[in-house]
Protein backbone atom coordinates (compact mmCIF):
# COMPACT_ATOMS: atom_id res chain seq x y z
CA UNK A 1 0.00 0.00 0.00
CA UNK A 2 1.29 3.44 -0.94
CA UNK A 3 -0.40 6.72 -0.10
CA UNK A 4 -0.61 8.83 -3.26
CA UNK A 5 -1.06 12.23 -1.64
CA UNK A 6 -1.57 12.76 2.05
CA UNK A 7 -4.00 15.11 3.76
CA UNK A 8 -3.93 15.42 7.53
CA UNK A 9 -5.52 17.57 10.20
CA UNK A 10 -8.70 19.59 10.41
CA UNK A 11 -10.03 21.70 7.57
CA UNK A 12 -11.10 25.29 8.13
CA UNK A 13 -14.57 25.77 9.67
CA UNK A 14 -17.30 26.35 7.11
CA UNK A 15 -17.71 30.10 6.61
CA UNK A 16 -20.36 30.23 3.90
CA UNK A 17 -20.51 30.00 0.12
CA UNK A 18 -19.53 26.92 -1.87
CA UNK A 19 -18.67 24.23 0.73
CA UNK A 20 -16.38 22.53 -1.80
CA UNK A 21 -14.30 25.69 -2.40
CA UNK A 22 -11.65 24.55 0.11
CA UNK A 23 -12.09 20.80 -0.41
CA UNK A 24 -8.76 18.99 -0.61
CA UNK A 25 -8.36 16.41 -3.36
CA UNK A 26 -5.91 15.00 -5.88
CA UNK A 27 -5.77 13.01 -9.12
CA UNK A 28 -5.44 9.36 -8.17
CA UNK A 29 -4.02 6.98 -10.79
CA UNK A 30 -6.41 4.12 -9.97
CA UNK A 31 -9.76 5.84 -10.50
CA UNK A 32 -10.05 4.60 -14.09
CA UNK A 33 -10.96 1.22 -12.59
CA UNK A 34 -14.55 0.39 -11.68
CA UNK A 35 -15.85 1.18 -8.20
CA UNK A 36 -16.38 -2.30 -6.74
CA UNK A 37 -18.40 -0.72 -3.92
CA UNK A 38 -20.94 0.83 -6.29
CA UNK A 39 -24.53 0.35 -5.08
CA UNK A 40 -25.57 -0.24 -8.69
CA UNK A 41 -23.44 -3.40 -8.67
CA UNK A 42 -25.15 -4.57 -5.48
CA UNK A 43 -22.69 -3.31 -2.87
CA UNK A 44 -23.91 -2.57 0.64
CA UNK A 45 -22.78 -1.54 4.10
CA UNK A 46 -24.00 -4.59 5.98
CA UNK A 47 -23.12 -3.55 9.54
CA UNK A 48 -21.45 -0.92 11.70
CA UNK A 49 -20.76 -0.80 15.40
CA UNK A 50 -22.09 2.77 15.70
CA UNK A 51 -24.00 5.21 13.48
CA UNK A 52 -25.37 7.60 16.06
CA UNK A 53 -25.13 10.83 14.06
CA UNK A 54 -25.30 9.62 10.45
CA UNK A 55 -26.23 6.33 8.80
CA UNK A 56 -23.65 3.89 7.50
CA UNK A 57 -25.51 3.47 4.20
CA UNK A 58 -24.47 6.99 3.16
CA UNK A 59 -20.93 5.69 2.59
CA UNK A 60 -21.82 4.14 -0.76
CA UNK A 61 -24.27 6.70 -2.14
CA UNK A 62 -23.45 7.74 -5.73
CA UNK A 63 -22.26 11.27 -6.28
CA UNK A 64 -20.42 13.55 -3.94
CA UNK A 65 -21.68 14.30 -0.45
CA UNK A 66 -24.02 17.25 0.04
CA UNK A 67 -23.89 19.82 2.85
CA UNK A 68 -26.74 21.83 4.33
CA UNK A 69 -25.39 24.04 7.15
CA UNK A 70 -28.84 24.55 8.69
CA UNK A 71 -29.99 20.92 8.70
CA UNK A 72 -30.19 19.68 12.29
CA UNK A 73 -32.14 16.78 13.80
CA UNK A 74 -32.87 15.46 17.27
CA UNK A 75 -29.36 13.99 17.54
CA UNK A 76 -27.51 17.01 16.18
CA UNK A 77 -26.16 18.13 12.82
CA UNK A 78 -27.42 15.92 9.99
CA UNK A 79 -24.47 14.86 7.83
CA UNK A 80 -24.39 13.13 4.46
CA UNK A 81 -22.01 10.37 5.54
CA UNK A 82 -21.35 7.84 8.28
CA UNK A 83 -20.70 9.49 11.66
CA UNK A 84 -20.25 7.90 15.07
CA UNK A 85 -20.55 9.42 18.55
CA UNK A 86 -17.51 10.74 20.45
CA UNK A 87 -15.56 8.05 22.24
CA UNK A 88 -14.66 8.54 25.90
CA UNK A 89 -12.21 6.97 28.31
CA UNK A 90 -12.96 4.78 31.27
CA UNK A 91 -12.95 7.41 34.04
CA UNK A 92 -12.50 11.06 34.93
CA UNK A 93 -8.85 10.26 35.63
CA UNK A 94 -8.52 8.96 32.07
CA UNK A 95 -11.26 10.57 29.95
CA UNK A 96 -9.56 9.94 26.61
CA UNK A 97 -10.20 6.92 24.36
CA UNK A 98 -7.59 4.18 24.40
CA UNK A 99 -5.16 3.92 21.51
CA UNK A 100 -6.81 0.75 20.21
CA UNK A 101 -10.37 2.17 20.31
CA UNK A 102 -12.04 2.45 16.90
CA UNK A 103 -15.33 2.26 15.04
CA UNK A 104 -15.93 -0.05 12.10
CA UNK A 105 -18.21 -0.72 9.15
CA UNK A 106 -18.50 -3.90 7.07
CA UNK A 107 -18.88 -3.45 3.32
CA UNK A 108 -20.01 -6.14 0.89
CA UNK A 109 -18.54 -5.39 -2.53
CA UNK A 110 -21.00 -5.24 -5.40
CA UNK A 111 -18.77 -7.56 -7.40
CA UNK A 112 -15.79 -9.54 -6.12
CA UNK A 113 -12.48 -8.37 -7.42
CA UNK A 114 -8.90 -7.21 -6.99
CA UNK A 115 -8.65 -3.80 -5.33
CA UNK A 116 -6.15 -1.31 -6.77
CA UNK A 117 -7.08 1.82 -4.87
CA UNK A 118 -9.33 3.18 -2.12
CA UNK A 119 -10.62 6.70 -1.44
CA UNK A 120 -11.84 7.51 2.07
CA UNK A 121 -13.66 10.80 1.51
CA UNK A 122 -14.23 13.04 4.53
CA UNK A 123 -16.07 15.81 2.64
CA UNK A 124 -17.73 18.28 5.08
CA UNK A 125 -16.28 16.51 8.11
CA UNK A 126 -13.93 19.33 9.01
CA UNK A 127 -13.19 18.88 12.71
CA UNK A 128 -15.17 15.70 13.29
CA UNK A 129 -13.35 13.37 10.90
CA UNK A 130 -11.36 10.38 12.18
CA UNK A 131 -7.76 10.95 13.18
CA UNK A 132 -6.76 7.89 11.15
CA UNK A 133 -8.33 5.10 9.10
CA UNK A 134 -7.45 1.55 8.15
CA UNK A 135 -9.03 -0.88 5.67
CA UNK A 136 -8.98 -4.67 5.59
CA UNK A 137 -10.34 -7.13 3.03
CA UNK A 138 -11.43 -10.74 2.96
CA UNK A 139 -12.92 -13.30 0.58
CA UNK A 140 -15.86 -15.33 1.86
CA UNK A 141 -18.01 -17.49 -0.38
CA UNK A 142 -21.78 -17.17 -0.49
CA UNK A 143 -23.70 -14.56 1.45
CA UNK A 144 -22.23 -14.45 4.97
CA UNK A 145 -24.03 -12.58 7.74
CA UNK A 146 -22.24 -9.81 9.68
CA UNK A 147 -21.90 -12.22 12.60
CA UNK A 148 -20.19 -14.78 10.38
CA UNK A 149 -17.80 -12.16 9.00
CA UNK A 150 -16.78 -11.15 12.50
CA UNK A 151 -15.87 -14.65 13.71
CA UNK A 152 -12.25 -15.58 14.37
CA UNK A 153 -12.37 -18.02 11.46
CA UNK A 154 -12.35 -15.21 8.88
CA UNK A 155 -8.89 -14.09 7.74
CA UNK A 156 -8.56 -10.38 7.02
CA UNK A 157 -5.80 -8.87 4.85
CA UNK A 158 -4.62 -5.33 5.56
CA UNK A 159 -5.13 -3.15 2.48
CA UNK A 160 -4.55 0.23 4.14
CA UNK A 161 -2.68 0.21 7.46
CA UNK A 162 -3.65 2.70 10.14
CA UNK A 163 -2.89 6.03 8.48
CA UNK A 164 -3.65 9.65 9.49
CA UNK A 165 -6.22 11.38 7.29
CA UNK A 166 -7.44 14.91 6.80
CA UNK A 167 -10.84 16.44 7.24
CA UNK A 168 -12.86 17.67 4.24
CA UNK A 169 -10.54 15.78 1.91
CA UNK A 170 -10.35 12.87 -0.54
CA UNK A 171 -7.85 10.57 1.17
CA UNK A 172 -6.55 8.20 -1.48
CA UNK A 173 -4.51 5.02 -1.08
CA UNK A 174 -3.01 2.70 -3.69
CA UNK A 175 -3.45 -0.99 -2.84
CA UNK A 176 -0.99 -3.69 -3.88
CA UNK A 177 -2.77 -6.81 -2.60
CA UNK A 178 -3.54 -9.11 -5.54
CA UNK A 179 -6.10 -11.41 -3.95
CA UNK A 180 -9.77 -11.59 -4.92
CA UNK A 181 -11.91 -9.92 -2.24
CA UNK A 182 -15.63 -9.97 -1.45
CA UNK A 183 -15.86 -7.81 1.71
CA UNK A 184 -14.02 -4.89 3.31
CA UNK A 185 -13.81 -3.61 6.87
CA UNK A 186 -13.33 0.14 7.25
CA UNK A 187 -12.03 1.29 10.62
CA UNK A 188 -11.88 4.86 11.85
CA UNK A 189 -9.58 5.64 14.76
CA UNK A 190 -10.89 6.48 17.29
CA UNK A 191 -14.25 7.84 15.98
CA UNK A 192 -15.71 10.48 13.70
CA UNK A 193 -17.24 10.73 10.27
CA UNK A 194 -16.56 9.57 6.70
CA UNK A 195 -18.69 10.86 3.82
CA UNK A 196 -17.98 8.35 1.05
CA UNK A 197 -15.97 5.19 0.42
CA UNK A 198 -14.81 4.32 -3.10
CA UNK A 199 -13.10 1.01 -3.86
CA UNK A 200 -11.47 0.93 -7.29
CA UNK A 201 -10.44 -2.35 -8.88
CA UNK A 202 -11.06 -5.13 -11.40
CA UNK A 203 -14.06 -7.46 -11.25
CA UNK A 204 -13.09 -11.14 -10.87
CA UNK A 205 -16.24 -13.23 -11.40
CA UNK A 206 -16.89 -16.68 -9.96
CA UNK A 207 -16.06 -19.21 -12.72
CA UNK A 208 -18.49 -21.74 -11.27
CA UNK A 209 -21.33 -19.21 -11.47
CA UNK A 210 -20.55 -18.32 -15.07
CA UNK A 211 -20.37 -22.01 -15.98
CA UNK A 212 -23.76 -22.60 -14.38
CA UNK A 213 -25.28 -19.70 -16.31
CA UNK A 214 -24.03 -21.03 -19.63
CA UNK A 215 -25.15 -18.14 -21.81
CA UNK A 216 -24.83 -14.64 -20.32
CA UNK A 217 -23.83 -11.06 -21.09
CA UNK A 218 -20.09 -11.42 -21.78
CA UNK A 219 -19.37 -7.68 -21.65
CA UNK A 220 -21.35 -6.88 -18.47
CA UNK A 221 -19.39 -5.19 -15.72
CA UNK A 222 -20.70 -7.55 -13.06
CA UNK A 223 -19.43 -10.54 -15.07
CA UNK A 224 -15.93 -9.10 -15.56
CA UNK A 225 -16.25 -7.06 -18.75
CA UNK A 226 -14.65 -3.64 -18.84
CA UNK A 227 -14.27 -0.46 -20.89
CA UNK A 228 -10.75 -0.07 -22.27
CA UNK A 229 -11.15 3.32 -23.94
CA UNK A 230 -13.69 5.73 -25.39
CA UNK A 231 -13.56 8.67 -27.77
CA UNK A 232 -15.58 10.99 -25.52
CA UNK A 233 -16.62 11.09 -21.87
CA UNK A 234 -17.93 14.64 -21.80
CA UNK A 235 -21.36 14.11 -20.24
CA UNK A 236 -21.08 10.67 -18.66
CA UNK A 237 -18.63 7.77 -18.40
CA UNK A 238 -18.60 4.99 -20.98
CA UNK A 239 -18.65 2.37 -18.23
CA UNK A 240 -22.34 3.19 -17.70
CA UNK A 241 -23.09 1.18 -20.86
CA UNK A 242 -22.21 -2.11 -19.12
CA UNK A 243 -23.78 -1.40 -15.72
CA UNK A 244 -26.47 -3.79 -14.42
CA UNK A 245 -30.11 -3.22 -15.26
CA UNK A 246 -31.75 -0.70 -17.56
CA UNK A 247 -30.89 2.96 -17.40
CA UNK A 248 -33.19 4.94 -15.09
CA UNK A 249 -32.24 8.47 -16.16
CA UNK A 250 -30.56 10.18 -19.07
CA UNK A 251 -27.26 10.52 -17.21
CA UNK A 252 -27.25 6.80 -16.39
CA UNK A 253 -26.05 6.08 -19.92
CA UNK A 254 -23.22 7.35 -22.13
CA UNK A 255 -23.61 10.65 -23.97
CA UNK A 256 -21.00 12.52 -26.00
CA UNK A 257 -20.70 16.22 -26.79
CA UNK A 258 -22.09 17.50 -30.09
CA UNK A 259 -19.70 16.91 -32.97
CA UNK A 260 -19.02 19.70 -35.45
CA UNK A 261 -16.78 17.61 -37.70
CA UNK A 262 -17.23 14.56 -39.93
CA UNK A 263 -16.06 12.05 -37.33
CA UNK A 264 -17.89 9.68 -35.01
CA UNK A 265 -17.66 8.41 -31.43
CA UNK A 266 -16.81 4.95 -30.11
CA UNK A 267 -16.20 2.73 -27.06
CA UNK A 268 -13.78 -0.21 -26.94
CA UNK A 269 -14.44 -3.09 -24.53
CA UNK A 270 -12.62 -6.15 -23.18
CA UNK A 271 -14.93 -9.13 -22.69
CA UNK A 272 -14.79 -11.21 -19.52
CA UNK A 273 -12.83 -13.81 -21.54
CA UNK A 274 -12.89 -15.35 -25.00
CA UNK A 275 -16.53 -16.02 -25.86
CA UNK A 276 -18.89 -17.00 -28.68
CA UNK A 277 -21.37 -14.18 -29.14
CA UNK A 278 -24.82 -15.12 -30.43
CA UNK A 279 -26.93 -11.99 -29.93
CA UNK A 280 -26.61 -8.37 -28.90
CA UNK A 281 -28.71 -5.49 -27.63
CA UNK A 282 -28.25 -1.73 -27.91
CA UNK A 283 -30.51 0.27 -25.61
CA UNK A 284 -31.11 4.03 -25.88
CA UNK A 285 -33.40 4.27 -22.83
CA UNK A 286 -34.03 7.88 -21.68
CA UNK A 287 -31.95 9.28 -24.56
CA UNK A 288 -34.56 10.97 -26.71
CA UNK A 289 -33.37 14.07 -28.57
CA UNK A 290 -29.77 13.09 -27.96
CA UNK A 291 -29.58 9.37 -28.78
CA UNK A 292 -27.07 8.16 -31.34
CA UNK A 293 -28.40 8.24 -34.89
CA UNK A 294 -26.72 5.05 -36.09
CA UNK A 295 -24.53 2.38 -34.52
CA UNK A 296 -22.36 -0.54 -35.54
CA UNK A 297 -20.57 -3.22 -33.50
CA UNK A 298 -17.28 -4.92 -34.32
CA UNK A 299 -15.28 -7.60 -32.49
CA UNK A 300 -11.82 -9.11 -32.58
CA UNK A 301 -10.29 -12.28 -31.17
CA UNK A 302 -7.07 -11.56 -29.26
CA UNK A 303 -5.10 -8.36 -28.81
CA UNK A 304 -3.57 -8.69 -32.29
CA UNK A 305 -6.73 -9.88 -34.03
CA UNK A 306 -8.44 -8.01 -36.85
CA UNK A 307 -11.70 -6.15 -36.25
CA UNK A 308 -14.73 -7.83 -37.78
CA UNK A 309 -18.10 -6.11 -38.08
CA UNK A 310 -20.95 -8.18 -36.64
CA UNK A 311 -23.61 -5.45 -36.77
CA UNK A 312 -23.45 -3.13 -39.77
CA UNK A 313 -24.30 0.54 -39.38
CA UNK A 314 -27.91 0.45 -38.21
CA UNK A 315 -30.45 3.20 -37.57
CA UNK A 316 -31.32 3.62 -33.88
CA UNK A 317 -34.57 4.87 -32.40
CA UNK A 318 -34.58 7.08 -29.31
CA UNK A 319 -35.55 5.62 -25.92
CA UNK A 320 -35.71 2.10 -27.38
CA UNK A 321 -34.16 -1.32 -26.87
CA UNK A 322 -32.77 -2.78 -30.12
CA UNK A 323 -32.17 -6.56 -30.27
CA UNK A 324 -30.20 -8.44 -32.93
CA UNK A 325 -29.65 -12.19 -33.36
CA UNK A 326 -26.44 -13.02 -35.23
CA UNK A 327 -26.71 -15.44 -38.16
CA UNK A 328 -23.95 -17.55 -36.54
CA UNK A 329 -21.88 -17.32 -33.33
CA UNK A 330 -18.77 -15.15 -33.48
CA UNK A 331 -15.68 -15.80 -31.31
CA UNK A 332 -14.17 -12.71 -29.71
CA UNK A 333 -12.24 -11.26 -26.77
CA UNK A 334 -12.88 -7.57 -27.50
CA UNK A 335 -15.71 -5.46 -28.90
CA UNK A 336 -16.09 -1.96 -30.26
CA UNK A 337 -19.27 0.08 -30.45
CA UNK A 338 -19.28 2.91 -33.02
CA UNK A 339 -22.01 5.57 -32.99
CA UNK A 340 -22.60 8.05 -35.81
CA UNK A 341 -22.16 10.90 -35.64
CA UNK A 342 -22.51 11.53 -31.88
CA UNK A 343 -25.09 11.31 -29.08
CA UNK A 344 -25.41 8.37 -26.76
CA UNK A 345 -26.65 4.94 -25.80
CA UNK A 346 -27.59 3.67 -22.37
CA UNK A 347 -26.55 -0.02 -22.52
CA UNK A 348 -24.72 -2.55 -24.70
CA UNK A 349 -25.35 -6.25 -24.11
CA UNK A 350 -23.42 -9.06 -25.82
CA UNK A 351 -24.94 -12.46 -25.14
CA UNK A 352 -22.89 -15.63 -25.54
CA UNK A 353 -20.94 -18.43 -23.86
CA UNK A 354 -17.30 -18.76 -22.91
CA UNK A 355 -15.05 -20.94 -25.04
CA UNK A 356 -12.87 -23.61 -23.43
CA UNK A 357 -9.93 -21.24 -23.80
CA UNK A 358 -11.94 -18.43 -22.19
CA UNK A 359 -12.99 -20.59 -19.26
CA UNK A 360 -9.41 -21.75 -18.68
CA UNK A 361 -8.18 -18.17 -18.64
CA UNK A 362 -10.52 -16.92 -15.87
CA UNK A 363 -8.82 -15.78 -12.69
CA UNK A 364 -9.86 -17.37 -9.40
Amino acid sequence: MTAIERFTGDAHPYSGGDPYADYRTADFPFTHHVDLADRRLGAGVVAANDEFFAQRENLLLPGRAEFDPGHFGHKGKVMDGWETRRRRGTSAEHPWPADEDHDWALIRLGAPGIVHGIVVDTAHFRGNHPQAVSVEGTSVAGTPSPEELLTDDVRWTTLVPRTPVGGHAANGFAVTAEERLTHLRLKQHPDGGVARLRVYGEVVPDPAWLAALGSFDVVALENGGRVEDASDRFYSPAVHTIQPGRSRRMDDGWETRRRRDRGHDWIRYALVAQARIRALEIDTAYLKGNSAGWASVSVKDGEDGDWREILPLTRLQPDTGHRFVLPEPVTATHARLDIHPDGGISRLRLFGTLTEQGTAGLRT
